[in-house]
């Protein structure tokens, strides 16, 4: 069974600006995208979890994790929903789901349609707003 994670965090930028890559922070604090096939784990095949850089929060599984072509971890599931928020983002001329740590509020990636079956749903998700921790 997996731990839901429920109490909100909420810390001044200069704080999240200090414990977190300057990367990281420019991707899950400011909403930014990491260019395709850079980030650390588009191409990890270890097994275990992924948790949320900024608060640890446990967000997918690499048994959910697939290669989708598109150069960032890809995930046909989540582990909890409830750490997981969705919110419409019309950022680039379009409407697509923007996916965020539910703890936190740190901009993971977006959710599509175009995932494989059980789901149908691809979870497009920024290395830089990941923390893998390897399964024994």
């Amino acid at each position: 069974m997996r731990k839901i994670v429920s109490e909100k965090i909420i810390k001044p930028e200069k704080e999240w600006k200090k414990e977190l890559t300057p990367e990281q922070y420019r991707v899950a604090r400011l909403k930014g995208t990491e260019k395709a096939f850079t980030g650390e784990y588009w191409d990890n095949h270890e097994k275990g979890i992924y948790r949320c850089a900024c608060c640890g929060s446990e967000l997918f599984s690499s048994d959910s994790k697939y290669d989708s072509g598109t150069g960032w971890p890809s995930f046909f599931v989540s582990l909890s929903e409830r750490n997981i928020r969705k919110e419409t983002d019309t950022s680039e001329s379009r409407e697509r789901v923007e996916i965020l740590c539910d703890r936190c509020d740190a901009h993971l990636g977006h959710l599509f349609n175009d995932g494989p079956e059980p789901t149908g749903l691809r979870y497009c998700v920024n290395s830089a707003s990941l923390k893998f921790t390897k399964s024994d």
